[in-house]
């Protein structure tokens, strides 16, 4: 038995990360389809929590079923379905403008929000919610600028990763259209849904009701993934096939900011496959 299995007995879920871990763009990382079943082997449940809200959940298990991985719609928490989620608390039914696509808007009609495309009347609006969206134009930010600045709309954000991985590139992430939209209106979404806020893991451990000490997440963000999964009190570890190197990790060391800013993992690997080794 490797040491991580052994510093992992106790874990009945386990939390993946999607872009940087389980795949680059569209590329498979090697060994990870193998590394899942042999954890559920083991009666461990796994399931995916991505901040990429461009996809649909069914979407993501179509994705993912091309890679022989297995799953279900209920294995999946993105950053859209978590902020579908969250807007429905604050308000039902609600008018929504979206800096975003296909995954964000089906998320937010799937909870029977309606959403705006060319909105005439600032007021009509009850929020404006920014994710990743690779067609993001003047037009768009000029909407949601008016949206929150001439009416009342709420501004809000799926998630504000500066890069997202792309095969063997890094490309802008949803950080980009949000940081536009604040520089406007000059204001800060109310909040962030999707990682590093421990709202997704605390919504995946309601839904599974498997407690923290028994929860891992896989991740390769420190200041997403990991500063996620500490804020939830679970177990974290960092594997190093996505955005994260060792050279990022020491140069936090040196700075203090890694224990600081609760972005040390309990683990670090290089690669999922260092589970089993």
């Amino acid at each position: 038995m490797s040491q991580l299995i052994d510093d992992l007995k106790d874990v009945r879920l386990a939390i993946f990360d999607l872009d940087g871990i389980v795949y680059r763009g569209n590329n498979e990382i090697p060994g990870v389809a193998n590394i899942i079943k042999r954890l559920k082997a083991r009666s461990i449940r796994v399931v995916f929590n991505s901040n990429n809200s461009t996809l649909t959940r069914k979407m993501y298990v179509e994705k993912l079923r091309k890679f022989q991985i297995a799953s279900t719609i209920d294995d999946i928490f993105t950053s859209a379905y978590i902020t579908a989620e969250e807007i429905s608390k604050i308000k039902l039914n609600a008018q929504i403008y979206i800096i975003g696509e296909k995954g964000l808007k089906e998320e937010l009609k799937a909870k029977n929000h309606q959403i705006c495309e060319d909105v005439i009347e600032p007021n009509t609006i009850d929020f404006v919610i920014v994710g990743l969206d690779r067609n993001f134009n003047y037009k768009k930010l000029a909407i949601a600028q008016n949206c929150i600045s001439q009416g009342h709309a709420q501004f809000y954000a799926t998630n504000t990763d500066a890069t997202l991985p792309e095969n063997d590139i890094e490309l802008p992430g949803a950080g980009c259209m949000v940081a536009a939209l604040e520089r406007c209106v000059s204001q800060k979404p109310i909040s962030v849904f999707g990682k590093p806020s421990p709202l997704g893991i605390k919504m995946i451990l309601e839904k599974t009701k498997i407690q923290p000490y028994n929860t891992v997440i896989f991740g390769d963000r420190l200041d997403t993934d990991i500063m996620a999964g500490n804020q939830a009190r679970i177990k974290t570890v960092l594997v190093l096939t996505g955005v994260t190197t060792k050279e990022n990790i020491n140069e936090l060391k040196e700075k203090k900011d890694i224990m600081e800013n609760n972005l040390f993992p309990n683990i670090i690997i290089n690669s999922l496959e260092e589970i089993f080794v």
